[in-house]
């Protein structure tokens, strides 16, 4: 239990119908008989005149509400002041509550004093991080998925097959050199693969589940006024740069992140892709193969009803991104029967009209099954890993497995076989934040915001 009591404001800045301020710690008792007129029993609502401590002068009329530990988010005695909105109020209401006792609160220092008093595991509290930080439904379900520790629990029976087969383990150490053991070597060998594809699986959901968090990297190319801005436009469903009949008025790479189809895309539109002859334009296009060369899509825009270029042809024999759909852009202008002639291309190719807005939904269906196919087929309730920190753990773990297995090939001793198995366990109870190092610590909270 932490010897001080924190404060801090847990709603976001200005014009507001109320803001949130929060104190936890063993002082929170005393705040309340410092600040608030009269006492509060405990999780009910009071609306009561909050005066600051030093002089005595009303500050708001809060409607306050006292939780005792450790039935409370931090399992710590804690007070919720819901007070008026707005830019100074909130803030006149912190400084009496500091007034009387309370220091400001760290980013993310409610949360870890949950996370020390066992109110939550490590993942719990990075859940908690992605559904303040996210912006697409997917992430959303991922992160209430893991607060309701459905990834917990798959680490945890993980861990526990380790160390089951930690225990299978001990007959050998009881019983040396002898031919039948009380525990055939196969049955531990079978049990510790067991273990190690169950690892795989969830690894394999690794990354898609960065592009979860971080939105997958979709860049706009093609030629000058193929529509790039216009479909770039009509995905982020405002009028985010300028569209003119002009070649090269798009001169920089602009970026939005956009929820298609309730998954997170980083959007890029890119300049135009041709022998450019001023040096604005020239610097432009490197961009866009800088963009290029990291996309894990590419939308490569051409004008319904015609056959493609040579250079567009060279170009997309070039792309190295991970999936390019072709969009034929300006299906309203086509000429009934014109044939774009995309020959062997072996593209998913669809074709789109910004202005009547035919295809788009097509397109937002192609782009989601290209990005997240994998989280698409995961069974209901299947965890996702989403943090670059539990795929190492989890890859460490799955090093460890394969340790012990060769040590066993190699006919090592029982006891120092048993040390990988050990290492195993002890990577999944860092990712649990079983065992924690503070530099893990550190990184996880820095991220939070000051108040929660």
């Amino acid at each position: 239990m932490q010897q001080d009591t924190i404060a801090a404001i847990s709603t976001a800045p200005g014009r507001a119908a109320i803001a949130v301020v929060r104190a936890s710690g063993p002082g929170a008792v005393q705040l309340i008989a410092r600040t608030l007129d009269g006492s509060l029993p405990e999780r009910r609502p009071g609306l009561r005149w909050l005066r600051h401590p030093e002089t005595g002068e009303q500050v708001d009329r809060v409607l306050a509400t006292y939780y005792r530990g450790p039935n409370s988010y931090t399992g710590e005695d804690m007070l919720e002041l819901s007070c008026h909105g707005g830019p100074l109020g909130p803030q006149l209401v912190i400084d009496a509550v500091l007034a009387a006792g309370a220091r400001l609160a760290e980013p993310g220092e409610f949360t870890r004093r949950a996370y020390l008093n066992g109110k939550l595991d490590l993942l719990q509290a990075e859940a908690i991080l992605d559904l303040v930080d996210g912006r697409s439904a997917a992430q959303h379900r991922a992160a209430l998925h893991h607060l309701d520790r459905g990834l917990s629990r798959r680490i945890e029976q993980l861990r526990e097959a380790i160390i089951r087969c930690e225990a299978l383990l001990v007959y050998e150490i009881d019983f040396p050199g002898e031919d039948e053991g009380p525990v055939p070597p196969e049955q531990i060998d079978m049990a510790a693969q067991d273990v190690a594809a169950r690892i795989d699986r969830l690894l394999e959901t690794a990354a898609e589940g960065e592009l979860l968090r971080e939105g997958a990297l979709t860049v706009i190319a093609g030629r000058p006024n193929a529509g790039k801005s216009s479909l770039f436009n009509a995905l982020c469903g405002v009028e985010r740069v300028i569209v003119t009949e002009e070649p090269g008025t798009t001169r920089d790479a602009v970026e939005a992140l956009v929820s298609l189809g309730g998954y997170p895309f980083r959007l890029v539109d890119t300049a135009g892709l041709r022998d450019a002859t001023g040096k604005v334009e020239r610097l432009g296009i490197e961009v866009a193969r800088r963009y290029l060369a990291s996309a894990d899509i590419v939308l490569f825009c051409a004008e319904a009803g015609r056959p493609l270029s040579d250079e567009e042809h060279r170009f997309l024999g070039e792309v190295q991104a991970g999936s390019v759909l072709l969009v034929r852009t300006k299906s309203d202008l086509a000429a009934a029967g014109a044939s774009d002639a995309t020959e062997a291309l072996g593209l998913a190719q669809v074709c789109v009209s910004t202005l009547t807005g035919a295809g788009l939904g097509t397109l937002r269906d192609l782009l989601v099954s290209a990005a997240f196919s994998g989280s698409l087929a995961l069974e209901v309730g299947a965890p996702l890993i989403t943090r670059e920190r539990h795929a190492r753990e989890l890859q460490r773990a799955r090093s460890e497995i394969t340790a012990f297995l060769e040590a066993r090939a190699s006919r090592l001793a029982p006891e120092v076989v048993a040390t990988h198995l050990r290492a195993a366990a002890q990577a999944l109870e860092e990712l649990l934040g079983v065992i924690a190092p503070e530099d893990v610590l550190e990184r996880v909270f820095a991220e939070f915001c000051i108040g929660k």
